[in-house]
């Protein structure tokens, strides 16, 4: 089997890309990262997506971006509440982590060098999104340009390929997706400012983007459904 690495948030996206990426017949090693980020909830479904899903190896880095700051997702500001999804689209929100994506795609670089993989597979999105530069085509590009080189297995001649196969889909068709291939979506979350339970706010940008997608999905977000009976 062919390896890749996947960055696994614990969240819906990433979590229907691991799906996609086993259906493939690739083997998964799964990456997260505790980046100093406001809450663990989102950690600990990763742990619990990656136990589900069996993957081969499940890795945890440890990276303090609280040190800079910068973001709602890792300093003391409020996370936005309430904007609808044409508000979202119009300028990017104080929860974008500077450069985020570039960094959890460098660590995973260096992991799939050392595990002679050369696939990596992470779960953005530039349809249904909250406007961050780092989810657009034109970055995977040009960090694909980079990857191959700026690594010995790119130097030699091993293509490295970063694959982004929701990149183009909208929330609806991605959660349509995950649940043709088994995705058990209760064990995922998205909500950047949940209780201290995991229940979701259900007002940021992620639980809106989150309830949009299941509801033109047509169907029930099995987590509010968990928390409901809880």
């Amino acid at each position: 089997m062919n390896k890749a690495v996947i960055l696994l948030s614990g969240g819906l996206d990433s979590t229907t890309v691991l799906a996609i990426a086993k259906a493939q017949g690739y083997e998964p090693y799964a990456l997260s990262f505790r980046y100093g980020q406001r809450h663990s909830v989102e950690l600990e479904s990763a742990q619990r997506v990656a136990q589900a899903m069996q993957v081969k190896e499940h890795v945890i880095a440890d990276i303090n971006l609280r040190a800079f700051g910068g973001s709602a997702l890792t300093a003391d500001i409020d996370v936005p509440k309430g904007r609808d999804t044409a508000t979202m689209e119009t300028s990017i929100p104080v929860t974008y982590v500077p450069a985020r994506n570039t960094i959890f795609l460098s660590f995973a670089l260096g992991w799939a060098e050392v595990l002679e993989a050369q696939h990596i597979f992470l779960g953005i999105n530039a349809l249904d999104y909250s406007g961050y530069p780092d989810c657009r085509p034109a970055f995977i590009a040009a960090f694909e340009t980079m990857a191959n080189l700026a690594t010995k297995t790119g130097v030699e001649g091993n293509k490295l390929s970063i694959h982004s196969p929701l990149i183009q889909m909208s929330k609806a068709d991605i959660i349509r997706k995950g649940l043709e291939l088994g995705v058990d979506y209760s064990l995922t979350s998205s909500c950047y400012d949940p209780a201290a339970d995991g229940k979701p706010c259900g007002q940021c940008d992620s639980c809106q983007l989150r309830a949009k997608g299941f509801a033109e999905a047509g169907i029930a977000d099995p987590l509010l459904r968990h928390y409901d009976q809880a």
